[in-house]
């Protein structure tokens, strides 16, 4: 089975087209105000509903109120959440869909923290001092092998470009790789090229 793509912190409908078109699996819509990705729930449902109907909308949260996260899933479409706060496994399972816990790994003793979510995936992020998320950061991959043994989907992000994905996805064998910043002119601005060479180089291992 193909790894799947996931590209995060789409602001705009052109670049959310654009991913799509190239292949992309799902889109993250960032609803984390201190964000630069940062959308508000009128802006997510314009993009979501230009996308075609195959593309999972992934809510992306840290700490969010219950009824933020409740109005994103009425009103975006949403597939997926993602919480990368401090949110419980209980606040990640308590709605309608799949949830993904995301984890900043420093190293093989963070992993522990998996054990204490019922999650339905788990994201694999760079510990980064820089921010949250989307710091173009890596980390030992050798860590997110590991993490298999949890028995969850493991979306791998974090530093991950046009140039390493396949190198990652061999390695790894994630369900779905996550990128940001690594194909981007900005942030919260896409480079459509490095998108489409980002999809073609991580579904190219087989």
């Amino acid at each position: 089975m193909r790894t799947r793509v996931k590209i995060c912190g789409v602001t705009n409908v052109a670049d959310g087209l654009a991913a799509a078109e190239a292949g992309a699996d799902m889109i993250g819509l960032n609803f984390y105000e201190k964000s630069p990705r940062y959308l508000t729930v009128a802006q997510a449902v314009e993009i979501s509903r230009a996308l075609p109907p195959f593309v999972m909308r992934v809510g992306v949260f840290v700490n969010p109120e219950e009824a933020l996260v409740t109005r994103a899933i009425g009103e975006c479409n949403l597939s997926l959440l993602q919480f990368h706060g401090d949110e419980t496994s209980e606040f990640c399972t308590q709605f309608s869909l799949m949830s993904i816990k995301a984890l900043r790994v420093r190293d093989a003793e963070s992993l522990k923290a998996l054990a204490n979510f019922q999650t339905d995936a788990f994201l694999l992020d760079a510990h980064s001092k820089s921010g949250l998320g989307g710091t173009g950061e890596q980390f030992n991959w050798d860590q997110a092998v590991e993490a298999q043994k949890f028995g969850k989907p493991i979306f791998l992000a974090g530093g991950l470009t046009p140039e390493n994905v396949a190198e990652a996805v061999r390695k790894v064998r994630p369900f779905a790789v996550d990128v940001s910043s690594g194909v981007e002119i900005s942030p919260g601005k896409k480079n459509h090229a490095k998108m489409k060479a980002f999809i073609a180089a991580a579904k190219s291992v087989t």
